[in-house]
């Protein structure tokens, strides 16, 4: 039986891949991911998806050439722009319900009275006037072009002392914030990402990682000849593969510069959030920081830790991550809390091969996948819309309403454990400290057990200070007073037997 269901499952994803609609989209309906999420001890819990997949969009099917080893992709509006490398082209796509069609194809772009084009474009931003900035890797420039695709200006390498200029100015990934300043990363530079002003001044460099003193490379360049110390020297490995600004100005990104060892410690920060000084404000209050998997096993070619290549953030502060070691996204709220994870390596609707880049259109995912070729568009469930809706609630001071989206989210899954935090938390706020306890308790969440009773430890001081105050007068005065008592009789009977005594005498 489970058999059949599975081959059933199948069939759909194929036929749900190959149905061309006219808009040129594939669609498919009820198509199951594998979603999943920890508990405390990291064990794997399956879940309800949070996300279903729904179309898988190629270039053929919106009718243009296929895109070749496409490496990124930016959404703005209603429009999502991919970045076909392979074809040196940035390709424009309005998307209107189901529909999806080609706005334009951008290959070229106007500059000083000649046609200019490009060479192994990387990736592209979209302001929100409309101005173009394209990393144009192997042409070793910036573009920044208007909306009419005039040019703007260029950014190329800076003739800064501290860059070194003997190294190619080779751009990946690009941002840029209200004002117009640009952020870069560039591959062969290792001291975070470049910083330039709107007119294209190079200001200096934002988020550089911690420099981590290692004694093996120490020894090993003591034992190495002048040759070989050079080679070590030209070899700059690039701290992050991706970023992403928000409508704050914070600038989320994701690196893979980490030892697995690091993450099995905790030490690893592959996600982080940077503020304009380049300070990372990430939040990591989960009980699995934000690493991708907590759990990981090395098969097919599948090794290590999950390393993240792309990241997108809501207006809510949710963020969501993409592995392209097993084609897996992770999606967070704004305290780190790992929501679920959902997706996979494969062939099928809603798995990857080669996941490049992610991004958001309102509450639906789109993931570019560069050995396929294609675009797979995510949208939210029933379960996920729960989830969604607890959190907001929560953030607004709804308590109560919060308790209650998180009680149905219980109903659908009841190995949830957010869910007993999520309600745990909204009675916290409610000041019912017993109840909140018990939620706690029921998970493990330690931390919140330890606040939830001191709260209610203090709250029951305060309620019974009267009794307390009671029964310190009691324990104190009381024994006091009796002792003064007993004092009191000894003292006279002592003397009433010394009178009696004295009247015996005189008798």
């Amino acid at each position: 039986m489970k058999l059949k269901r599975k081959f059933a499952a199948a069939l759909l994803c194929i036929m749900a891949v190959f149905t061309i609609y006219p808009a040129g989209v594939a669609e498919a309906t009820e198509v199951s991911t594998y979603t999943y999420n920890y508990d405390v001890w990291e064990n794997e819990c399956e879940s309800p998806d949070a996300y279903t997949p729904t179309h898988f969009i190629t270039g053929e099917q919106l009718g243009t050439k296929e895109f070749r080893a496409p490496q990124g992709m930016y959404i703005r509006g209603d429009r999502i722009y991919v970045v076909d490398t392979g074809n040196n082209r940035i390709v424009e796509i309005q998307v209107q319900g189901k529909e999806m069609s080609i706005v334009r194809e951008i290959a070229e772009f106007y500059g000083d009275a000649e046609v200019t084009t490009f060479n192994t474009p990387n990736d592209v931003f979209v302001a929100v006037n409309g101005d173009f900035y394209i990393a144009d890797t192997e042409n070793q420039r910036v573009v920044h072009l208007d909306n009419d695709l005039n040019l703007v200006k260029l950014i190329t390498q800076p003739s800064d002392a501290t860059v070194d200029q003997t190294l190619s100015f080779l751009p990946t990934k690009i941002v840029a914030d209200r004002a117009g300043r640009a952020f870069v990363l560039v591959r062969n530079v290792n001291k975070g990402f470049m910083e330039f002003e709107a007119d294209g001044e190079f200001i200096g460099y934002i988020g550089a990682n911690q420099v981590v003193f290692k004694m093996a490379d120490y020894i090993k360049r003591l034992l190495s000849t002048q040759e070989q110390r050079n080679r070590m020297d030209s070899f700059t490995p690039t701290e992050y593969n991706n970023l992403y600004i928000d409508g704050n100005g914070f600038v989320y990104c994701t690196t893979a510069v980490f030892e697995e060892w690091a993450v099995m410690n905790g030490d690893a920060k592959p996600i982080r959030k940077l503020n304009s000084l380049g300070s990372d404000i990430l939040i990591r209050n989960g009980v699995i920081p934000p690493v991708g998997d907590a759990q990981w096993d090395n098969v097919a070619g599948m090794n290590g830790p999950s390393r993240l290549v792309d990241i997108t953030a809501f207006d809510n502060e949710m963020y969501f991550a993409i592995d392209r070691i097993r084609g897996r996204i992770f999606a967070y709220d704004e305290q780190g809390n790992l929501l679920y994870a959902f997706g996979g390596p494969g062939n099928m609707l809603g798995y990857f091969q080669n996941p490049v880049a992610l991004d958001h259109m309102g509450e639906d995912l789109y993931v570019l996948d560069s050995a396929s070729g294609g675009i797979t568009r995510f949208q939210l469930t029933d379960y996920g819309m729960l989830i969604r809706d607890a959190l907001e609630l929560y953030k607004l001071g709804k308590y109560e309403e919060s308790a209650e989206y998180w009680e149905e989210v219980l109903k659908m899954n009841a190995n949830y454990d957010l869910a007993f935090n999520g309600i745990g938390r909204s009675l916290l706020r409610q000041k019912d400290y017993t109840g909140a306890m018990q939620y706690f308790k029921v998970k493990y969440y330690t931390r919140n057990y330890s606040r939830a009773w001191k709260y209610y430890r203090e709250d029951w001081v305060e309620n019974n200070i009267g009794y307390v105050i009671a029964v310190l007068i009691v324990l104190i005065i009381v024994p006091s007073i009796v002792k003064t008592v007993k004092k009191v009789k000894r003292e006279a009977l002592e003397e009433h037997e010394h009178e009696l005594k004295l009247s015996r005498k005189g008798k």
